[in-house]
Protein backbone atom coordinates (compact mmCIF):
# COMPACT_ATOMS: atom_id res chain seq x y z
CA UNK A 1 0.00 0.00 0.00
CA UNK A 2 2.86 2.32 1.08
CA UNK A 3 4.83 1.57 -2.49
CA UNK A 4 1.37 2.15 -4.44
CA UNK A 5 1.00 5.48 -2.90
CA UNK A 6 4.62 6.68 -3.62
CA UNK A 7 3.80 5.82 -7.20
CA UNK A 8 0.55 7.50 -7.14
CA UNK A 9 2.73 10.52 -5.71
CA UNK A 10 5.18 10.45 -8.44
CA UNK A 11 2.28 10.04 -11.09
CA UNK A 12 0.71 13.35 -9.65
CA UNK A 13 3.87 15.29 -9.75
CA UNK A 14 4.66 14.08 -12.81
CA UNK A 15 1.14 15.10 -14.59
CA UNK A 16 0.79 18.68 -12.45
CA UNK A 17 4.53 19.32 -14.33
CA UNK A 18 3.16 18.64 -18.21
CA UNK A 19 -0.21 20.22 -17.56
CA UNK A 20 1.23 23.13 -15.76
CA UNK A 21 3.81 23.63 -18.32
CA UNK A 22 1.45 23.84 -21.36
CA UNK A 23 -0.80 26.05 -19.38
CA UNK A 24 2.37 28.51 -18.84
CA UNK A 25 3.44 28.48 -22.60
CA UNK A 26 0.10 28.93 -24.01
CA UNK A 27 -0.50 32.18 -21.63
CA UNK A 28 3.09 33.57 -20.89
CA UNK A 29 2.34 36.49 -23.39
CA UNK A 30 -0.49 37.89 -21.18
CA UNK A 31 1.87 37.48 -17.98
CA UNK A 32 4.31 39.57 -19.57
CA UNK A 33 1.79 42.25 -20.49
CA UNK A 34 0.41 42.29 -17.36
CA UNK A 35 4.13 42.63 -15.25
CA UNK A 36 5.14 45.74 -17.71
CA UNK A 37 1.64 46.90 -16.70
CA UNK A 38 2.23 46.50 -12.99
CA UNK A 39 5.69 48.21 -13.33
CA UNK A 40 4.37 51.32 -14.73
CA UNK A 41 4.69 53.60 -11.65
CA UNK A 42 3.90 57.31 -14.43
CA UNK A 43 0.36 58.71 -13.57
CA UNK A 44 -0.71 60.34 -16.66
CA UNK A 45 0.32 58.43 -19.06
CA UNK A 46 -0.40 54.46 -17.94
CA UNK A 47 -0.44 52.61 -21.37
CA UNK A 48 -3.22 50.31 -22.35
CA UNK A 49 -2.70 46.49 -22.49
CA UNK A 50 -2.86 46.59 -26.50
CA UNK A 51 -0.51 49.54 -26.04
CA UNK A 52 2.49 47.59 -24.39
CA UNK A 53 1.90 44.59 -26.77
CA UNK A 54 2.25 46.88 -30.08
CA UNK A 55 5.09 48.24 -28.62
CA UNK A 56 6.92 44.94 -27.52
CA UNK A 57 5.96 43.80 -31.44
CA UNK A 58 7.24 46.75 -33.38
CA UNK A 59 10.46 47.10 -31.30
CA UNK A 60 11.07 43.60 -30.27
CA UNK A 61 9.06 40.89 -32.24
CA UNK A 62 6.96 38.14 -31.08
CA UNK A 63 9.68 36.11 -29.77
CA UNK A 64 9.89 39.01 -26.76
CA UNK A 65 6.84 38.06 -25.41
CA UNK A 66 8.47 34.92 -24.00
CA UNK A 67 11.20 36.88 -22.79
CA UNK A 68 11.53 35.48 -19.16
CA UNK A 69 9.61 31.97 -19.85
CA UNK A 70 12.70 29.39 -19.07
CA UNK A 71 12.81 30.54 -15.81
CA UNK A 72 9.33 30.27 -15.67
CA UNK A 73 8.51 27.11 -16.79
CA UNK A 74 11.57 26.00 -13.92
CA UNK A 75 9.21 27.57 -11.35
CA UNK A 76 6.52 25.67 -12.37
CA UNK A 77 8.34 21.98 -11.94
CA UNK A 78 8.62 22.65 -8.53
CA UNK A 79 5.34 25.38 -7.70
CA UNK A 80 2.81 24.16 -9.17
CA UNK A 81 3.22 20.00 -8.25
CA UNK A 82 4.09 21.24 -4.34
CA UNK A 83 0.80 23.05 -4.23
CA UNK A 84 -1.06 20.91 -5.85
CA UNK A 85 -0.11 17.48 -4.67
CA UNK A 86 -0.01 19.35 -1.03
CA UNK A 87 -3.30 20.01 -1.22
CA UNK A 88 -5.46 17.14 -2.42
CA UNK A 89 -3.06 14.93 0.45
CA UNK A 90 -4.00 17.55 3.06
CA UNK A 91 -7.71 17.60 2.07
CA UNK A 92 -7.96 13.88 1.54
CA UNK A 93 -6.38 13.58 5.64
CA UNK A 94 -9.33 16.12 6.78
CA UNK A 95 -11.93 14.29 4.68
CA UNK A 96 -10.49 10.60 6.43
CA UNK A 97 -11.38 12.21 9.80
CA UNK A 98 -14.68 13.39 9.23
CA UNK A 99 -17.90 11.31 8.79
CA UNK A 100 -17.89 9.74 5.82
CA UNK A 101 -18.96 12.14 3.75
CA UNK A 102 -16.27 12.92 1.14
CA UNK A 103 -17.96 16.77 0.51
CA UNK A 104 -18.03 17.21 3.89
CA UNK A 105 -15.08 19.44 4.07
CA UNK A 106 -16.37 22.41 4.20
CA UNK A 107 -15.23 25.48 2.20
CA UNK A 108 -13.15 27.28 5.17
CA UNK A 109 -11.60 24.74 5.13
CA UNK A 110 -10.92 24.18 2.22
CA UNK A 111 -9.52 27.74 1.39
CA UNK A 112 -7.22 27.56 4.73
CA UNK A 113 -5.35 24.32 3.01
CA UNK A 114 -5.15 26.05 -0.32
CA UNK A 115 -3.64 28.58 1.00
CA UNK A 116 -1.10 27.00 3.15
CA UNK A 117 0.11 24.26 0.24
CA UNK A 118 0.27 27.73 -1.67
CA UNK A 119 2.90 28.86 0.47
CA UNK A 120 4.72 25.97 0.84
CA UNK A 121 5.01 26.18 -3.02
CA UNK A 122 5.99 29.73 -3.12
CA UNK A 123 8.77 29.59 -1.25
CA UNK A 124 10.70 26.79 -2.70
CA UNK A 125 9.97 28.36 -5.90
CA UNK A 126 10.64 32.32 -5.07
CA UNK A 127 14.42 32.09 -6.64
CA UNK A 128 12.73 30.82 -10.41
CA UNK A 129 9.69 33.29 -9.86
CA UNK A 130 12.31 36.20 -9.28
CA UNK A 131 14.60 35.52 -11.75
CA UNK A 132 11.28 35.39 -14.40
CA UNK A 133 10.15 38.58 -13.30
CA UNK A 134 13.53 40.68 -13.72
CA UNK A 135 13.54 39.13 -17.39
CA UNK A 136 10.31 40.10 -18.38
CA UNK A 137 11.22 43.98 -16.62
CA UNK A 138 14.62 43.71 -18.80
CA UNK A 139 11.82 43.91 -21.87
CA UNK A 140 10.56 46.82 -20.70
CA UNK A 141 14.69 48.56 -20.43
CA UNK A 142 15.10 47.52 -24.10
CA UNK A 143 12.22 48.71 -25.19
CA UNK A 144 13.18 52.30 -24.18
CA UNK A 145 16.65 51.64 -25.57
CA UNK A 146 18.71 50.72 -22.27
CA UNK A 147 20.84 47.73 -22.19
CA UNK A 148 19.17 44.58 -20.49
CA UNK A 149 20.67 43.50 -17.28
CA UNK A 150 20.55 39.87 -17.86
CA UNK A 151 21.26 38.18 -21.14
CA UNK A 152 19.60 34.73 -19.63
CA UNK A 153 18.11 32.75 -16.82
CA UNK A 154 21.67 31.51 -15.49
CA UNK A 155 23.47 34.76 -15.97
CA UNK A 156 20.66 36.27 -14.35
CA UNK A 157 20.64 34.27 -11.38
CA UNK A 158 24.69 34.35 -11.54
CA UNK A 159 24.60 38.28 -10.71
CA UNK A 160 21.97 38.07 -8.34
CA UNK A 161 24.05 35.65 -5.79
CA UNK A 162 26.82 37.68 -6.92
CA UNK A 163 24.97 41.14 -5.68
CA UNK A 164 23.35 40.41 -3.06
CA UNK A 165 24.17 36.22 -2.18
CA UNK A 166 21.84 33.20 -1.23
CA UNK A 167 19.86 34.99 -0.01
CA UNK A 168 19.09 37.33 -2.53
CA UNK A 169 17.36 34.90 -4.91
CA UNK A 170 14.50 35.45 -2.05
CA UNK A 171 14.37 38.38 -2.28
CA UNK A 172 10.42 39.86 -2.47
CA UNK A 173 9.31 36.49 -0.80
CA UNK A 174 7.38 37.91 1.60
CA UNK A 175 4.81 39.66 -0.59
CA UNK A 176 5.46 36.47 -3.03
CA UNK A 177 4.22 34.20 -0.02
CA UNK A 178 1.19 36.30 0.44
CA UNK A 179 -0.41 36.58 -3.13
CA UNK A 180 0.44 32.84 -3.39
CA UNK A 181 -1.42 32.33 0.19
CA UNK A 182 -4.60 34.58 -1.72
CA UNK A 183 -4.28 32.77 -5.08
CA UNK A 184 -4.30 29.44 -3.72
CA UNK A 185 -6.98 29.98 -1.27
CA UNK A 186 -9.32 31.63 -4.33
CA UNK A 187 -7.89 29.06 -7.02
CA UNK A 188 -7.73 25.91 -4.85
CA UNK A 189 -10.76 26.12 -2.73
CA UNK A 190 -12.75 27.32 -5.16
CA UNK A 191 -12.23 24.76 -8.10
CA UNK A 192 -12.72 22.11 -5.84
CA UNK A 193 -16.07 23.50 -4.67
CA UNK A 194 -17.47 24.77 -7.65
CA UNK A 195 -16.83 21.40 -9.61
CA UNK A 196 -18.15 19.45 -6.71
CA UNK A 197 -21.23 21.99 -6.59
CA UNK A 198 -21.89 21.49 -10.37
CA UNK A 199 -21.62 17.51 -9.90
CA UNK A 200 -23.92 17.23 -6.04
CA UNK A 201 -26.61 19.28 -7.99
CA UNK A 202 -26.46 17.45 -11.37
CA UNK A 203 -25.68 20.54 -13.54
CA UNK A 204 -23.20 18.20 -15.54
CA UNK A 205 -21.33 14.92 -14.81
CA UNK A 206 -17.45 15.09 -13.74
CA UNK A 207 -16.44 15.79 -17.66
CA UNK A 208 -15.05 18.83 -19.37
CA UNK A 209 -17.78 20.91 -18.95
CA UNK A 210 -17.72 20.44 -15.28
CA UNK A 211 -13.90 21.13 -15.36
CA UNK A 212 -14.17 24.13 -17.74
CA UNK A 213 -17.19 25.97 -15.44
CA UNK A 214 -15.20 25.47 -12.12
CA UNK A 215 -11.99 26.81 -13.49
CA UNK A 216 -13.43 29.88 -14.38
CA UNK A 217 -14.84 30.64 -11.62
CA UNK A 218 -11.65 29.53 -9.80
CA UNK A 219 -10.23 32.50 -12.37
CA UNK A 220 -12.06 34.65 -11.18
CA UNK A 221 -11.58 34.30 -7.63
CA UNK A 222 -8.07 33.88 -7.46
CA UNK A 223 -7.54 37.36 -9.26
CA UNK A 224 -9.85 39.31 -7.49
CA UNK A 225 -8.25 38.18 -3.88
CA UNK A 226 -4.56 38.23 -5.37
CA UNK A 227 -4.20 41.53 -7.64
CA UNK A 228 -3.17 43.70 -5.39
CA UNK A 229 -0.90 41.53 -3.68
CA UNK A 230 0.65 40.74 -6.80
CA UNK A 231 1.05 44.32 -7.85
CA UNK A 232 3.29 44.97 -4.93
CA UNK A 233 5.30 41.20 -5.13
CA UNK A 234 6.06 42.09 -8.89
CA UNK A 235 7.48 45.51 -7.92
CA UNK A 236 9.71 44.56 -4.86
CA UNK A 237 11.39 41.45 -6.73
CA UNK A 238 12.32 44.00 -9.72
CA UNK A 239 14.07 46.32 -7.66
CA UNK A 240 17.40 46.37 -7.08
CA UNK A 241 19.67 48.57 -4.73
CA UNK A 242 21.00 51.62 -6.88
CA UNK A 243 25.03 52.35 -6.33
CA UNK A 244 24.03 53.71 -2.84
CA UNK A 245 23.05 50.92 -2.06
CA UNK A 246 19.27 52.15 -1.59
CA UNK A 247 16.10 50.59 -2.65
CA UNK A 248 12.65 52.34 -3.32
CA UNK A 249 10.28 49.98 -1.28
CA UNK A 250 11.95 49.00 2.11
CA UNK A 251 8.87 46.28 2.48
CA UNK A 252 5.92 45.01 1.38
CA UNK A 253 4.07 47.85 3.24
CA UNK A 254 5.93 50.86 2.22
CA UNK A 255 5.13 49.16 -1.23
CA UNK A 256 1.62 49.31 -0.18
CA UNK A 257 1.58 52.93 1.13
CA UNK A 258 3.74 54.57 -1.50
CA UNK A 259 1.94 52.64 -3.96
CA UNK A 260 -1.57 53.81 -2.94
CA UNK A 261 -0.48 57.55 -1.92
CA UNK A 262 1.23 58.11 -5.12
CA UNK A 263 -1.22 56.49 -7.43
CA UNK A 264 -4.46 55.96 -5.75
CA UNK A 265 -5.86 52.83 -4.39
CA UNK A 266 -7.28 52.11 -7.88
CA UNK A 267 -3.40 51.27 -8.82
CA UNK A 268 -3.19 48.09 -6.57
CA UNK A 269 -5.44 46.57 -9.58
CA UNK A 270 -3.15 47.36 -12.59
CA UNK A 271 -2.90 44.84 -14.63
CA UNK A 272 -6.46 43.34 -13.63
CA UNK A 273 -7.23 42.37 -16.72
CA UNK A 274 -4.31 40.84 -18.53
CA UNK A 275 -4.46 39.15 -14.59
CA UNK A 276 -7.70 37.81 -15.25
CA UNK A 277 -7.05 37.06 -18.92
CA UNK A 278 -3.87 34.95 -18.00
CA UNK A 279 -5.45 33.43 -15.04
CA UNK A 280 -8.67 32.28 -16.64
CA UNK A 281 -6.92 30.47 -20.24
CA UNK A 282 -4.39 28.69 -17.49
CA UNK A 283 -6.84 27.53 -15.16
CA UNK A 284 -8.84 26.10 -18.33
CA UNK A 285 -5.82 24.56 -19.74
CA UNK A 286 -4.60 22.81 -16.51
CA UNK A 287 -7.15 21.47 -14.81
CA UNK A 288 -8.67 20.12 -18.33
CA UNK A 289 -5.16 19.15 -19.01
CA UNK A 290 -4.65 17.53 -15.43
CA UNK A 291 -8.33 15.90 -14.79
CA UNK A 292 -8.00 14.22 -18.55
CA UNK A 293 -4.17 13.26 -17.89
CA UNK A 294 -5.38 11.11 -14.68
CA UNK A 295 -8.16 9.69 -16.79
CA UNK A 296 -5.42 8.33 -19.35
CA UNK A 297 -3.54 7.49 -16.15
CA UNK A 298 -6.32 5.38 -14.59
CA UNK A 299 -6.60 7.70 -11.75
CA UNK A 300 -9.38 9.34 -9.55
CA UNK A 301 -10.52 12.90 -10.56
CA UNK A 302 -8.70 15.71 -8.42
Amino acid sequence: MEEWGRSQGKKKILLTSLSAMAAETSTFPIDLIKTRLQLHTSLPSSPSSFRILSDILRRQGPLALYQGLSPALLRHLFYTPVRIVAYEYLRNCSRSSSEGDEYSLPLPAKAFIGGVSGVIAQVIASPADLVKVRMQADGLLVSQGISPRYSGPVDAFQKIIHAAGIAGLWKGVLPNAQRAFLVNMGELACYDQAKQFFIRNRVCEDNIYAHTLASIMSGLSATALSCPADVVKTRMMNQAADSKDKVRYRNSYDCLVKTVRLEGPRALWKGFFPTWARLGPWQFVFWVSYEKLRKVAGMPSF
